[in-house]
């Protein structure tokens, strides 16, 4: 089963990024759920290096750390907090979840835990921006596979595509989010740099790039736009 959303920019190519395979049987579980497990973990790790590097992180990162700051809890406890609570936010907008969406809620902030438990920090510049271009890229190519392994969105993500699918143009969508949530996240204590800005450049389009190489398609056409 294939979750259709409403019609909103049907016409792009890009639509076929956001199917949703929602009951897959066997076959098309062993073909998609490595490219999930592998970029859900891929994000997590990139989540993880992107704080080490300590040159700022992506906006809802900026987030999570501020409200593990003030609730005293780990980065990843929050992350799964946060992403259960906008899970909750769907509802409303009938966006359907699949096993990816699952996958993703729960797992995707203790990964980051564990990535903080093993990556050291950097003591030199060179060596943090290094560190920051790999998250940079680790997040694009985790996002790219675990969304295009069709299995469902990330909490953030759907949430994302469902208010874009209500007749919103994605790029407004995920700006109006992404701003507010780095707002607040930076008055909670959450670090903004520059790599907070290479993270909001970088990450979209080479995420499109990577879902251009890894998407596996679902064979009923769905019209809910991920890009323009």
């Amino acid at each position: 089963m294939i979750d259709r959303p409403s019609p909103q920019g049907h016409e792009h190519s890009d639509a076929r990024f956001a199917d949703v395979l929602q009951v897959p049987n066997l076959r098309e579980v062993r073909r998609r759920f490595p490219l999930l497990v592998v970029g859900v973990g891929l994000l997590g790790v990139s989540i993880a290096a992107s704080v080490r590097a300590q040159l700022g992180l992506a906006p809802w990162d900026v987030f999570h750390q501020g409200v593990a700051k003030v609730t005293h809890l780990s980065l990843g406890a929050v992350i799964v907090a946060v992403g259960l609570v906008v899970l909750v936010a769907w509802i409303p907008l009938r966006q359907h979840l699949g096993i990816g969406t699952v996958l993703n809620a729960l797992s995707v902030g203790f990964i980051a835990n564990l990535g903080l438990a093993v990556i050291p920090v950097p003591h030199f510049l060179v060596l943090r921006s290094a560190l920051l271009v790999a998250a940079i890229v680790g997040m694009a190519v985790g996002t790219g596979l675990y969304i295009g392994s069709g299995l469902g969105p990330g909490p953030r993500d759907g949430l994302t595509t469902a208010i874009t699918a209500r007749g919103y143009r994605l790029w407004a969508v995920r700006t109006t989010i992404e701003l507010s949530v780095l707002v607040l996240g930076f008055l909670l204590g959450g670090q903004i740099g520059v790599g907070t800005v290479l993270i909001a450049i970088g990450v979209g389009p080479l995420t499109h790039l990577a879902l251009r190489r890894f998407h596996l398609g679902v064979n009923e056409p769905v019209s809910e736009v991920m890009g323009e």
